[in-house]
């Protein structure tokens, strides 16, 4: 079954991990950073010059979307993840009972 892993590998593998739930963390800052930004400029914009058209909106909706599809790859897909590691016990526990990579 599972074949418990060495210490070098869970360093490894916590590593990489964690790299990639902080990438995500550094992701939704800048996106929360950015487009506060793009607010002001939207809300405060018609004084200064620069419209009062709501185009705000649109880079929150594309990038909240890119947002989102990282954090499902990172904490849903992710390796390790419970889904992820649900599915290739799954895989493992077929193969093993002989059904093969094209069996059902």
């Amino acid at each position: 079954m599972n074949t418990p892993l060495s210490p070098d590998e869970i360093e490894h593998l916590a590593r990489r991990r964690a790299g990639a739930k902080l990438g995500w963390y550094i992701h939704a800052t800048v996106y929360l950073l950015v487009n506060l930004c793009w607010f002001m400029l939207w809300q405060f914009g018609p004084e200064f010059g620069l419209g009062a058209r709501r185009w705000s909106i649109f880079p929150v909706l594309g990038w909240g979307l890119g947002l989102a599809l990282h954090g499902i790859s990172v904490f849903v897909l992710g390796n390790g993840s419970g889904l992820r590691e649900r599915l290739v016990q799954k895989e493992r526990e077929r193969l093993q009972r002989g059904r093969g990579p094209g069996g059902s």
